[in-house]
């Protein structure tokens, strides 16, 4: 009876009338809406992050002449539109811009666009792509002899078909001696990226002179964000209890949209139970309605998936055993490659019989075609805490994912990384962001803090707010922030052309610098002669560096396991992330 009468005296959010505009605002003391989603650039909080993205955006508009594309991209909701507003009122006074907010168009239907937006009269030419293209043409000749730069923008970049993409490359080819007419700047989101690494889209590929890839907020940056709009709309008092600020931040994932949706409905939950302060109860309550539903755990889930755990380590253990690789020789060291890696002799009695076939190793289960539905941050904080995941397992798994046998590795332990028998195969390891081991696209051997222990896990696939991670015993969801929380490094492993010795640095010659060098300055239509072969030159040493830019690595020139495998993230060879849908 106590329990009804609660629900009664606080009902759901979504069942309550609608509410005034002005009695919200004045609740609070408010002048506007603080959490609204529409892109108001009165409201952009600049991060550190968004600083650089602005930037490049900037650099493009007003230094990019000689350049083709600027390329921004970020997951749904952290503020690429957002940018693009706030670009637009920063356009020095000799820029005009055509802003294609909607690229599901064919090549014509884009040039059409493209025309209507730069104010040129296409009467006559609809529908004849060679007249739209000189009509284009002649505007920004004339607009160039002015001292007028063009920029075209195009919002959603990711749903431009091929063929209006490289419709999009052909229009640079509009150009003086000395300065592209057009400049291109492409928002969109992470798939982008993936797109434009097929090899029929190399062309343009080569042509984007600066990337920028916008992650989501962190913890920090999430309560100065939620503080910044809440004193620009006028508000005194802020109105979030600071845990409930975490809570805000781990729910929305640092995800600056998410963070206004979730934001606003708490505070029109605040406004109806006439509440001034929200926490983390009422924020929980604003988050659930408001996120994708998510499937409600049963309280018996957990111990019997520990039971689980436990009886299969117990029976997987013995047979393991003997298969395992000795760790405590392996050299401290930060990352190996094949050529790398000098190893002390391994005593004899350590060395895996010969009688053993690699295939007798016990592996963890594969991933099922559906991942289970995420557990919530407290089942995963006692997993951690009850459950002491075997680092030989995990390795075991990350390896057969690879299909390596365990006769090509010296040892088995995965922090530090590795010696390599067979040639070809590279490892690195360290300290990085989700965001950025997103980037690699690769399975990663992450390293937990679980109470007074270390947990190994396999990253299996990652979603914009949740992580797919293999364990001993099965597959966990779990939430990307909950996981970010607890990661302390990662270990990951990939394979390489056989003749690369790392590292490579400024100076070096041999077949590794010439595999570089294709990878990074491929002959193109517009140079058909062969690129200068043999050194490590300045040329490749500063293509090394803006690759290591565009990812997020130091940008120090020297091609290691982590520049190498950065650089073969894309190769459909291999095991890669999955996508989750969420």
């Amino acid at each position: 009876m106590e329990g009804a009468v609660r629900k009664l005296q606080f009902p759901p959010v979504c069942a309550l009338r609608p509410i005034p505009a002005t009695m919200y605002l004045d609740h609070y003391g408010l002048r506007e809406p603080p959490f609204s989603i529409t892109p108001d650039p009165r409201f952009v909080f600049l991060s550190e992050r968004h600083r650089d993205a602005l930037a490049h955006l900037l650099y493009g508009i007003g230094q990019g002449g000689g350049s083709g594309f600027v390329q921004l991209t970020g997951e749904v909701g952290t503020g690429k539109t957002t940018l693009s507003r706030l670009l637009l009122e920063q356009l020095p006074a000799n820029a005009r811009v055509a802003l294609i907010l909607n690229p599901l168009l064919s090549p014509v239907e884009l040039l059409e666009a493209v025309c209507e937006e730069l104010h040129i009269a296409i009467d006559g030419r609809r529908g004849n792509l060679k007249a739209l293209v000189d009509a284009l043409n002649a505007h920004l000749l004339e607009a160039h002899a002015t001292g007028l730069r063009v920029v075209l923008i195009v919002d959603e970049a990711q749903n431009l078909s091929p063929a209006a993409l490289e419709q999009i490359r052909l229009l640079t080819n509009l150009e003086t001696a000395t300065q592209k007419l057009l400049q291109i700047i492409l928002l969109g989101q992470p798939e982008l990226r993936e797109q434009l690494a097929r090899p029929e889209l190399r062309q343009l590929a080569q042509r984007i002179t600066a990337r920028y890839h916008l992650d989501p907020l962190d913890s920090a940056e999430s309560e100065a964000y939620l503080r910044h709009r809440w004193a620009v709309a006028g508000g005194g008092a802020f109105p979030f209890a600071h845990a409930a600020v975490r809570r805000l931040h781990r729910r929305a994932s640092g995800i600056p949209r998410l963070l206004n949706v979730i934001a606003e409905r708490a505070l029109l939950a605040g406004y109806a139970r006439g509440e001034r302060v929200v926490g983390e109860r009422l924020l929980d309550e604003a988050a659930n309605e408001v996120l994708a539903p998510r499937t409600r755990s049963r309280r018996w889930i957990l111990p019997v998936f520990v039971v689980a755990t436990a009886l299969a380590a117990w029976v997987t253990v013995d047979r393991f055993e003997s298969h395992r690789w000795p760790s405590k020789d392996v050299a401290p060291t930060h990352a190996h490659g094949a050529a790398t890696a000098a190893r002390p002799a391994v005593a004899p009695a350590k060395v895996q019989p010969a009688r053993h076939s690699p295939t007798a190793i016990t592996v963890p289960p594969a991933v099922t075609a559906s991942p289970p539905p995420p557990i919530d941050d407290g089942q995963f904080a006692t997993w951690l805490n009850t459950t002491h995941v075997d680092t030989g397992l995990a390795w075991a798994r990350l390896i057969a994912l690879w299909s390596i046998r365990p006769d090509d590795i010296d040892s088995a332990s995965p922090s530090p990384c590795p010696a390599f028998k067979a040639p070809g195969l590279f490892c690195t390891n360290g300290r990085q962001r989700l965001s950025l081991l997103a980037q690699f696209d690769r399975p990663v051997l992450l390293k937990l803090r679980a109470g007074g222990h270390p947990a190994w896990a396999v990253l299996l696939g990652l979603g914009t707010t949740q992580g797919l991670v293999q364990v001993d015993g099965g597959t966990l969801t779990v939430h990307r922030s909950a996981l970010e929380d607890v990661l302390e490094g990662y270990t990951m492993i990939g394979r390489g052309p056989r003749e690369l010795v790392l590292p490579i640095r400024h100076g070096d010659t041999g077949p590794g610098v010439d595999w570089l060098r294709h990878r990074l300055l491929p002959t193109s239509a517009s140079s058909p002669e062969p690129t200068a072969r043999g050194s490590f030159d300045d040329a490749l040493v500063a293509a090394v560096r803006l690759a290591q830019r565009d990812f997020g690595l130091r940008p120090d020139g020297v091609v290691g396991p982590e520049t190498l495998l950065a650089l073969m993230a894309s190769d459909p060879d291999g095991p890669h992330l999955r996508k989750l849908q969420e």
